[in-house]
């Protein structure tokens, strides 16, 4: 891996080319200081397409060859929940630095082999949990920890859309960790972990495909004090999708989507005070110029997205897989 310096550009490769890869291509093209150098899918016409579209210079046919390329500063890991583990560590071991699509992997023993790649390689790793870095949530964690509307009462958060089932598609494909847990599930969760902390109790529900993969999961987290964190989500039907903090001297309401670039509305009596965050992109550049700046810096780990953040978020997960019975 070359050095970043303060000043030359940060060479990416993208591993996995779907959806989500586009939506990170076309947000770090915003960003001065880095620039979309190589990507890779398992085919080769694919990587070649993506790579015209995106401008960037190289296009591989296999995750293996782009990992070998020496130009490369960081890597970002956007194949399905199932592969994470392992295109994350193999670009590890080649010395590149890794910001892995959320969840980083399918269970908390896959998370521990790839922190600890990191630290043995000494090389930067991060959970791409794009939420966290967005202004409109700094904002309300800010408000949240600082009690600036009293303390938090219950917390109420929902994510869901309704998709025909198709097990052809990673969304529904168990083995890939598809179903509404993992895939969305996690946004809700993120919500309250970060917010609230680790709950003293889980209880959680949860219907299923045919295939075992859940299709919704219903969760209510409690906390000291009587507070409640009551979480869902679906693939079968139309949510909100909203975070709404219930204070004490108000309604916190990050509106829908509330994962990604959105408003914040607070209630106050019958009073609603909209807050705009003036957002131009898709909201995938906020994650990355943090991961950008700590490369500069020669970090291993983020200060925002933690290891033990990681750590417990896929715990949790793995904790209410339990409850469910879910196994993949």
């Amino acid at each position: 891996m070359t050095e970043p310096s303060q000043t030359k550009k940060i060479k990416w490769g993208i591993i996995g080319l779907g959806r989500i890869a586009n939506s990170f291509a076309k947000d770090l093209a915003t960003i001065p200081d880095a620039e979309l150098y190589a990507v890779a899918s398992r085919s080769q016409e694919k990587a070649g397409e993506f790579a015209k579209k995106h401008n960037a210079k190289k296009a591989y046919g296999s995750y293996e060859a782009l990992a070998n390329d020496k130009n490369i500063d960081a890597v970002y890991v956007a194949t399905p929940h199932a592969m994470h583990k392992d295109n994350a560590i193999m670009c590890l071991k080649n010395g590149i630095a890794v910001l892995g699509e959320k969840p980083f992997a399918m269970n908390a023993n896959e998370v521990d082999e790839m922190i600890a790649v990191a630290k043995g390689k000494n090389t930067l790793l991060m959970e791409a949990l794009w939420t966290y870095f967005l202004p409109h949530y700094q904002y309300v964690l800010e408000a949240i920890k600082s009690n600036t509307f009293g303390k938090v009462l219950k917390l109420e958060a929902d994510f869901g859309f309704s998709r025909s089932y198709d097990i052809s598609t990673r969304l529904f494909n168990k083995d890939l960790g598809g179903g509404s847990l993992l895939d969305i599930g996690i946004y809700p969760i993120f919500v309250a972990l970060s917010t609230l902390g680790k709950p003293k109790k889980i209880e959680a529900k949860a219907t299923f495909f045919e295939n075992g993969a859940d299709s919704t999961c219903n969760m209510v987290f409690q906390y000291d004090n009587d507070v409640e964190a009551h979480l869902r989500s679906s693939l079968i039907e139309e949510t909100p999708t909203q975070a709404i903090f219930y204070c004490e001297n108000a309604t916190v309401k990050i509106n829908t989507k509330f994962h990604e670039p959105s408003t914040v509305s607070i209630f106050i009596d019958e009073n609603e005070d909209v807050i705009e965050f003036s957002y131009y992109t898709i909201g995938y550049n906020f994650e990355t110029i943090h991961f950008n700046q700590l490369l500069r810096d020669g970090k291993t780990e983020s200060d925002i997205m933690t290891f033990q953040f990681s750590e417990q978020l896929i715990k949790t997960l793995d904790e209410v897989r339990s409850l469910i019975n879910l196994q993949y």
